[in-house]
């Protein structure tokens, strides 16, 4: 939400002497030319606290703007990889200076968290609905089916780039989106298994 406009104490105070002459909310803004709920919060204001000046406010202001605020969802998602220090680069450019642990802040405040870039198998459009296809058939199979599965050798899977564990910026539901995933490939070796459906005198799998 935007900041509204603050009136200064002198337009404060006449608001509320008018209101003490007997004038009503509308009467006062039109007036003063305000609006009748500006006026309201004023006088409201004035009866609990018998002031019209601004209270301190708790805590230090916020050193990021909506505006800048924006500009590092829009990266984020847009570019789930982005790091911390590319945004507090950005901001600087932009005039502002802010720390690492400020982004994080500003991050989580909007429902973004900073987690491990999930998984998943490098598939073309075939693979994908013949995994649906397998997946659909086999959904409504019997347990005693499913003893009938037999694992084949161990595959190792590789990641592109770095085998390493890459964060991105993302929300909690949005694990498997596939800007926020590492796509894998099998590279022989041994680190993980595949699966064989037998059925009958058949061996299927996924694709």
């Amino acid at each position: 939400m935007a900041k509204t406009k603050e009136q200064c104490k002198d337009i404060r105070d006449k608001i509320v002497d008018l209101h003490k002459a007997g004038m009503g909310y509308r009467t006062i803004g039109k007036q003063l030319g305000e609006k009748a709920t500006t006026v309201g919060a004023i006088i409201r204001k004035w009866k609990k606290f018998k002031m019209t000046v601004n209270h301190p406010r708790s805590g230090a202001p916020c050193k990021i703007s909506p505006r800048g605020a924006s500009m590092i969802m829009r990266k984020v998602r847009d570019q789930p990889r982005t790091t911390r220090q590319d945004l507090v680069n950005d901001l600087k450019r932009a005039g502002t200076t802010v720390s690492k642990k400020t982004i994080s802040n500003t991050l989580c405040r909007h429902g973004f968290k900073s987690c491990s870039a999930r998984k998943v198998p490098l598939l073309k459009p075939a693979h994908v609905q013949a995994r649906l296809k397998f997946a659909n058939d086999h959904l409504d199979d019997p347990e005693e089916e499913w003893e009938k599965v037999m694992w084949s050798e161990e595959t190792k899977i590789e990641l592109f780039g770095l085998n390493s564990t890459r964060r991105v910026w993302r929300k909690k539901k949005d694990e498997y989106n596939p800007k926020n995933t590492i796509p894998t490939v099998k590279h022989g070796g041994g680190n993980s298994l595949g699966m064989l459906f037998c059925k009958g005198d058949r061996t299927t799998a996924p694709y």
